[in-house]
């Protein structure tokens, strides 16, 4: 009997967008990595700092993950990595552009940056919740009920 060839093996891809790809993107992006090979996953920002938050890379090695491996990237270097199955919106409301995707969310989640520790790990958390959701339901499940009670809200391209 013949095994499936890794390569043949579909891959969901995700892109996850804030405004400096320096806090929140990144980490969701870390979460999705975590999930698995069946993920590929990429953040990026609207006006990307060029700079990973030194706290997110502190708050994911407290998880086990090297965020300090990954670089602030525009949305214009990851765009040419599509066509994604989902993009997800962190906080930049219309100053993100629209990348090309079957399925759009936006998650209404605080920018942690200046959180106080304890606050900054719920803002974590939370995107790996969300992260765990999505990836768990699928993007064709997933876009049909967004999580509840986190501030995440569905849109679709027009």
């Amino acid at each position: 009997m013949m095994q499936a060839d890794p390569e043949d093996v579909a891959r969901m891809k995700l892109l996850f967008v804030c405004i400096e790809n320096s806090c929140r993107s990144q980490m969701a992006e870390a979460f999705a990595r975590m999930s698995g090979d069946d993920i590929e996953a990429f953040s990026a920002g609207s006006r990307a700092s060029g700079v990973v938050n030194p706290r997110a890379v502190e708050m994911m090695a407290e998880l086990g993950y090297d965020l300090g491996r990954h670089r602030s990237r525009s949305i214009e270097e990851v765009e040419g990595q599509g066509p994604f199955d989902a993009v997800v919106t962190m906080g930049c409301g219309d100053a993100c552009p629209h990348v090309p995707a079957r399925m759009r969310l936006d998650w209404d989640l605080a920018d942690p940056k200046h959180m106080p520790p304890a606050e900054f790990r719920k803002i974590r958390d939370e995107i790996g919740r969300l992260v765990e959701r999505l990836v768990a339901k699928g993007t064709t499940q997933a876009s049909s009920s967004p999580p509840t009670g986190s501030g995440a809200e569905e849109r679709r391209p027009a």
